[in-house]
């Protein structure tokens, strides 16, 4: 079994092309799709250019994201921590568990931890077993742990949740204001959270191929378990003043303490919450004390860089699929037929059917409930069933676009130094396991609100 499963995922990332490729044949799906529902070519080239250019800010928040995880990973605190988890497991199925835990519990905290952190888990935990003769193989340890990440979509930092929580949210006066307690704090919710989790821990120990791929064949990645502390691995050439400033604490400590006047400012004075911004900032802070003075830092920032170079034009090449779906009739047209089709039986799955579909096409959550978060309600109102089951059901379809679009895991696996062909079948398994356990928890376990 476990073969035939090696095999498929194999044949899986022999197929999918490659990810700029495969952006550009959903825009040409999109923009055909658009025409026969009747929008004009006009108006249809026009939807594409008002998205082209809509993520560039994006852009920048995930190259960072990656960058300065990428960089807090080779410090000294971050191996020693994540070393010392690795070597806890003492089988195959330990090391699975263990890091599936690991990064389940950053995500269900703040997606972007599990995101920007997982893949480097993966690569430490697969080196770790590998010094233990411990048989793992890492695209599968690798898809696995990126798996676990998709319990964030009811999580501390799920949007949907919290737009709808917050007062004078666009739905407000179709819904009211939804309590967190009635939606990522409902029992259903927690319940998908963890049988979703063990589930996952499960299943890649099952999956997990007895000969498998270690670490030690993809050398690039290896290089990030094997990388030393920036901090002492760095040669200055520099001389007299110039080599001062390099080796110097000071400067790194006067932009910590901006930072941390900045995340003062944020969480205190405005109460704002976790969010891109305010995550990145946090890693920034981190890097630099960790990283300990400016050469060092710039060493790492030079050596990890090249872990987000694929994102910079392929969310670009997003961003106007994401336009044509936004200001034409397709992404409203996808969702009202679906809910017309739903009975309070079927309103899970077929809300899920639509978010996954969408969600191909929209790679934000937040993009995604302001696209359907208005007809999703409607239809569970005139369902007699809650705003609340819409926004939970939809979160399940939503989750299939970041587990199987090259979207996210070409982020994940360039984290990891890794093609993202080689993860891709294994997330196309994960996707079918969050759906099964996601319309089943939603159909049959009782919602508030």
């Amino acid at each position: 079994m476990r073969d035939r499963l090696a095999r498929f995922t194999q044949a899986a990332g022999d197929c999918v092309p490659d990810a700029t490729a495969t952006a550009v044949l959903l825009l040409v799906v999109l923009a055909a799709v658009a025409l026969v529902l009747g929008n004009g070519a006009a108006a249809t080239s026009d939807a594409f250019y008002r998205g082209l250019w809509m993520l560039l800010a994006f852009s920048m928040q995930m190259t960072l994201l990656l960058v300065l995880s990428a960089v807090l990973s080779t410090t000294t605190l971050f191996r020693t921590i994540v070393l010392n988890l690795a070597r806890l497991p003492r089988t195959r199925g330990q090391v699975v568990l263990v890091a599936v835990a690991l990064n389940a519990s950053l995500s269900y905290l703040y997606w972007g931890l599990g995101l920007a952190l997982g893949p480097l888990i993966a690569v430490h935990f697969a080196r770790a077993a590998q010094e233990r003769g411990i048989a793992i193989d890492f695209p599968c340890l690798l898809a696995t742990i990126f798996a676990a990440s998709a319990v964030w979509q009811f999580g501390l930092s799920s949007t949907p949740a919290l737009m709808a929580a917050t007062p004078g949210h666009f739905l407000e006066a179709t819904t009211g204001i939804l309590p967190l307690s009635t939606t990522i704090w409902a029992p259903a919710s927690i319940l998908m959270v963890v049988a979703y989790a063990l589930a996952v821990a499960l299943a890649g120990h099952l999956m997990m191929p007895r000969t498998g791929r270690p670490i030690s064949q993809f050398p690039d990645s290896g290089a990030l378990a094997a990388a030393p502390d920036a901090a002492t691995a760095v040669a200055i050439a520099a001389r007299g003043f110039s080599a001062w400033t390099e080796r110097t604490q000071l400067f790194p400590l006067l932009l910590a303490a901006a930072l941390a006047g900045w995340l003062f400012h944020h969480f205190v004075t405005l109460r704002a919450g976790l969010d891109l911004n305010s995550m990145i900032t946090a890693l920034l802070l981190g890097a630099l004390l960790l990283q300990r003075n400016l050469a060092a830092f710039s060493h790492a920032l030079r050596s990890t860089v090249q872990s987000c170079w694929q994102i910079l034009i392929l969310y670009q090449v997003y961003g106007g699929i994401a336009g044509m779906l936004q200001y034409t009739n397709v992404g409203e047209t996808f969702a009202r037929y679906f809910a017309e089709l739903s009975s309070p039986m079927t309103f899970p799955l077929l809300t899920a059917v639509a978010g996954a579909l969408v969600s191909l096409f929209v790679p934000s959550s937040g993009g995604q409930w302001i696209i359907q978060g208005f007809v999703t309600t409607e239809s569970a109102s005139a369902l007699g069933i809650s705003a609340q089951h819409g926004l939970l059901a939809l979160g399940v379809g939503d989750e299939i676009g970041n587990l199987v679009s090259p979207f996210w895991i070409v982020v994940a696996a360039s984290i990891a130094r890794i093609d993202f062909r080689a993860i891709f079948g294994y997330c196309l398994i994960y996707a079918a396991l969050w759906f099964a356990i996601g319309v089943g928890v939603f159909t049959f376990v009782p919602i508030g609100g």
